[in-house]
């Protein structure tokens, strides 16, 4: 290499080393009364120099080292000029090594900003419009987003290159199980009909700070789309639905069910129910899939979401909906299966829920449970992404310790036995994301599910005006062992039972503390319809101590 070019690489080196050394701010430095000296001798020259000057030697800066803070008092405590005369004395002394007078300097907390997204100011639900909103803000503030945590909207569809979708689309976590291609992109139709997939997707995943639309719960969250609703539906297609890659995809979300019309009794196929039980046992690498499930819309028709064997099942968590004021929406079903509330709407004035539309478009009229449960995907989402670890159980368990009554308003409010307030309207109350993930960081593993079923009748019984079976359980026989109950997680009874007019029949089951769960409530028939050969209603959610005692179903 030439002389001149060596000079010239050197003179580079440098001039980037000195760059790298001082740092320019655009605002003027502010000049406080505090020094940093080097001194050569340590503390008995920083004492000397103190007393000299007129400081105060604030101690070393570094243990057992030659750096010093000195303070003058009699300096301005705010400047926006360095004390001149200072800097000469103590330039002058021949034991000051290096010194500097200490300037402020501005510095933030890294939290994570608001949405700078057009449409966030709608999402009254989690910016903090309404005083008791989801807390989504205080869980971003953290800096979770949801990185990491795969979520699957099994629906009709998912708008996959949507401007809001298309950067956190996740191809592995997506099929079309009606035409059996791996292209879960809608049918599009006049009237929009398969819209619904990706306003729920949007909902959990849409992206943040792009200058779109609003944003999603966990808008880092990776997001799929399963087309199995809009064609021919077989316990097939909804097996493999909810089979579909389940050592990648944490939380299926599902906003459908039977008919809400308040006749119907209708639940998963033997397909369906292994592949919850495969979900809960096999996926995540053995931690639990998560399956989140919509109560369903049949208010209007006194539906009973114990009818529903999806939200019923306890492998499936039941989400409902409350409006913005707190109150039971028109839709809603009252069950004892319900979980957990999330935010929708109720009469047409009321604000609804900000989402991705079909054609590349947002929509402010996204409603009914169908928007309260991907609400709760990306809750769990974020919690998940907080405690990767966490199983199916132990997200049951902090679900029902993180929703609060807060202001939601139901005249069925009680106290169950272990000291919880609950609700057949809202479960345990409206879901707190920040509660839920601060719970999830310390959260202790559940210990091993065991099942305990224990037969009451024997032989057929007639169905009197009003029936009593009364049950005293206080053991488990597991094989030859008989082993003393200590906690206990689900209830369920299975009944099979044939009646004139179905509409007509009530059923509760008591718990030993007094807790009563409404399993099924009397419903609006116009027609008699017979019970079908074999239901399993749940009682509300036992997550605690206190299981044993006599129980009375009536």
């Amino acid at each position: 290499m030439r002389p001149s070019q060596t000079a010239l690489w050197l003179g580079l080196v440098l001039s980037l080393a000195l760059l790298a050394v001082g740092w320019a701010s655009a605002r003027p430095p502010i000049y406080v009364s505090s020094w940093a000296v080097r001194v050569t001798k340590g503390y008995q020259e920083a004492e000397r120099l103190a007393r000299k000057f007129g400081f105060v030697n604030l101690g070393q800066i570094f243990p057992d080292d030659q750096y010093f803070h000195l303070r003058h008092r009699g300096v301005a405590q705010q400047s926006l000029t360095p004390h001149w005369g200072h800097r000469l004395r103590l330039k002058k002394e021949p034991k000051v090594r290096w010194f500097e007078q200490q300037t402020l300097r501005r510095r933030v907390k890294r939290s994570l900003v608001v949405p700078t997204d057009p449409w966030f100011s709608k999402q009254w639900y989690m910016n903090k419009e309404i005083e008791q909103d989801l807390n989504i803000l205080k869980v971003w503030n953290q800096g979770l987003t949801g990185r990491g945590v795969v979520v699957s909207i099994l629906d009709d569809g998912i708008e996959k290159d949507h401007p809001d979708l298309w950067a956190n689309y996740d191809p592995l976590a997506s099929y079309d199980f009606n035409d059996y291609d791996p292209d879960p992109q809608p049918r599009y139709t006049p009237n929009d009909e398969n819209r619904h997939g990706t306003r729920c997707a949007g909902e959990v995943s849409a992206t943040a700070n792009n200058g779109f639309c609003g944003a999603g719960v966990a808008f880092n969250a990776r997001i799929g789309g399963v087309r199995m609703l809009d064609g021919a539906i077989t316990d097939i297609v909804e097996a493999q639905s909810l089979s579909l890659q389940p050592q990648h995809i944490h939380i299926y979300s599902a906003s459908w069910g039977p008919e809400d019309d308040g006749r119907t009794v209708d639940g998963p196929g033997l397909l369906t129910q292994e592949a919850f039980r495969r979900g809960v046992t096999k996926g995540r690498q053995g931690l639990g899939t998560l399956f989140i499930w919509a109560s369903g819309n049949g208010g209007l028709h006194y539906d009973n979401c114990n009818c529903d064997g999806y939200t019923n099942s306890i492998h499936t968590l039941s989400v409902g909906s409350t409006t913005r004021q707190g109150r039971v929406p028109w839709y809603s079903e009252a069950c004892a299966s319900t979980f957990t509330t999330t935010f929708s709407s109720g009469v047409v004035t009321d604000p609804q829920i900000v989402t991705t539309d079909l054609h590349h478009q947002c929509t402010d009229k996204h409603t009914g449970t169908s928007a309260s449960a991907p609400l709760a995907a990306g809750m769990i989402a974020l919690a998940l992404e907080a405690n990767p670890l966490l199983t199916w159980r132990d997200l049951q368990h902090l679900v029902v310790r993180a929703s609060r009554p807060a202001q939601l308003q139901a005249e069925d409010w009680r106290i169950n036995g272990v000291g919880r307030q609950v609700s057949h309207h809202y479960g345990y109350g409206l879901l707190d994301a920040g509660l839920l993930v601060d719970l999830a960081r310390v959260w202790l593993p559940t210990k091993p599910q065991k099942k305990c079923t224990i037969r009451v009748v024997h032989t057929p019984t007639p169905i009197l005006p009003r029936m009593l079976v009364p049950k005293n359980v206080t053991v488990c026989c597991d094989g030859s062992r008989r082993r003393l109950i200590r906690s206990l997680e689900h209830v369920q009874v299975q009944l099979s039972l044939s009646y004139s007019r179905r509409g007509d029949l009530e059923i509760f089951l008591t718990s030993p503390m007094g807790t009563r769960s409404t399993l099924v409530a009397i419903r609006c028939e116009k027609s008699p319809r017979a019970l079908g050969t074999s239901g399993v209603l749940p009682s509300l959610p036992q997550v605690g101590p206190y299981p044993v005692g006599l129980r009375r179903l009536l």
